[in-house]
């Protein structure tokens, strides 16, 4: 049996990681907002992209104050 990729995440586990709702997460991920890809029709993310996509985002709001 393969253990399961500790970098590759679900739609709750990032739903907690970045403490919003998996509606939120659905909206973000079909948009193109976030990056995610869909395995066998659900949602997946790669936490390195995930904090990637953190850091150039909050790194855009702390820029322009």
């Amino acid at each position: 049996m393969i253990d399961a990729d500790p970098d590759i995440l679900t739609l709750d586990e990032v739903a907690c990681y970045l403490r919003v709702t998996k509606r939120t997460l659905y909206r973000l991920a079909q948009e193109g907002q976030l990056p995610a890809f869909k395995l066998g029709g659900v949602w997946r993310f790669r936490r390195a992209e995930l904090d990637q996509w953190i850091a150039e985002n909050t790194g855009k709001r702390t820029s322009t104050t």
